[in-house]
C-alpha cells in the first residue's frame, strides 16, 4: 500500500496516525530524503529504511498518537557505532533527519437543512479539512446541480437524502460530530433536537432560530421529551456570534461558521 493510500485509509476509518518522512540525509543512509512511512495505532505502512531509525520513529509516532500531540517533530540520527541505539546498531556512516507529522482524526460537521442558510454555511465549511454531512428531506435541495458550488471542496462531503426521518442519520454520524439544525420545518427541528439529545456520541448541538422558538422547544423537550435541564443545555441557540446581527443568509452563515471554528480552537487547546 502506498503512503497516500495508507493516509486515506486512516482517514476513512477515522483513526489517528503519524506521517514519517526522511527529511534530510548526509552521507550514506538506508533511504534517500523523501522516503515515507505511515504509522497507525497498530499497523505501519511503507519504510524509511528499517533498523533503529525506523523502530525509534515508530515508537515515537505511537507515543504522539497516544498523547494526541498536534505538533510535528524532527528527530536526528547519527548512523554510527559511537552513539546509543535503542533497536540495534546502524553503521551506514551518515546522518538522517526524520520529520514526524501527526495525522489527527478530522473533525465532522452535520448540517440538517440545506436551504438558503444551510447551503451558504456548507460553502464556507467546505473550505475546511473536515467531513461535512449534508442532510435534507427534500430531493431538489440536494440536487447535483445545486451542490455544484461544493465541487472543489477541501472537505469530504457526504450527502444524505432522508425523505421521512432525518433524525435516523444521527446514529450514523461519526463520534464527536458537531450538529447544526436548520431545516425548513419547525416540527422537523424539534424532532431532531429531541433525537440529538438522546444520541450520546455527538459533539456540540446548535439550533437556528429565535428566542421565542427556543422557549417553545425547551418546554416541549422537558415535558414531552422528558429531558432534564442539564441535558437540554447541550443545545446552543441562537447559533453564531452574538454581535453579528445581520439576517442575510450569507451573513448568518459567516457568523455560524466563525462560532463553530471558535469551538474547534477550544477543542484543540
Amino acid at each position: 500500500m502506498t503512503w497516500v493510500a495508507a493516509v486515506a485509509r486512516l482517514r476513512a476509518r477515522r483513526e489517528s496516525g503519524v506521517l514519517v518522512t526522511v527529511a534530510t540525509v548526509r552521507g550514506h543512509a538506508p533511504r534517500d530524503a523523501g522516503a515515507k512511512l505511515v504509522v497507525g495505532q497498530t499497523r505501519a505502512w511503507g519504510s524509511i529504511g528499517g533498523g533503529n531509525v525506523e523502530a525509534v520513529a515508530i515508537d515515537r509516532a505511537r507515543e504522539m498518537i497516544a498523547a494526541h500531540k498536534p505538533d510535528p517533530e524532527l528527530i536526528d540520527f547519527a548512523l554510527n557505532d559511537k552513539v546509543t541505539h535503542q533497536h540495534g546498531v546502524q553503521c551506514c556512516g551518515g546522518t538522517v533527519q526524520v520529520l514526524l507529522e501527526p495525522l489527527p482524526v478530522v473533525r465532522a460537521v452535520a448540517i440538517f437543512g440545506v436551504g438558503h442558510v444551510g447551503l451558504e454555511l456548507a460553502r464556507i465549511l467546505a473550505r475546511q479539512d473536515l467531513d461535512l454531512h449534508l442532510i435534507d428531506t427534500r430531493a431538489e435541495i440536494l440536487a447535483e446541480e445545486r451542490l455544484d458550488v461544493l465541487a472543489d471542496a477541501a472537505a469530504q462531503v457526504h450527502v444524505h437524502h432522508t425523505p421521512l426521518l432525518p433524525e435516523e442519520v444521527l446514529e450514523e454520524l461519526p463520534r464527536g460530530t458537531h450538529v447544526l439544525i436548520m431545516t425548513h420545518d419547525h416540527a422537523e427541528d424539534a424532532a431532531l433536537c429531541d433525537a440529538a439529545l438522546r444520541t450520546s456520541h455527538l459533539g456540540s448541538i446548535g439550533l437556528i432560530g429565535s428566542a421565542a422558538k427556543w422557549v417553545r422547544f425547551r418546554k416541549r423537550l422537558a415535558t414531552e421529551g422528558g429531558h432534564d435541564e442539564a441535558t437540554i443545555s447541550r443545545i446552543k441557540t441562537p447559533i453564531g456570534l452574538a454581535d453579528i446581527t445581520g439576517k442575510e443568509p450569507a451573513t448568518i452563515a459567516v457568523s455560524v461558521a466563525a462560532d463553530l471554528l471558535r469551538v474547534f480552537e477550544a477543542e484543540g487547546g
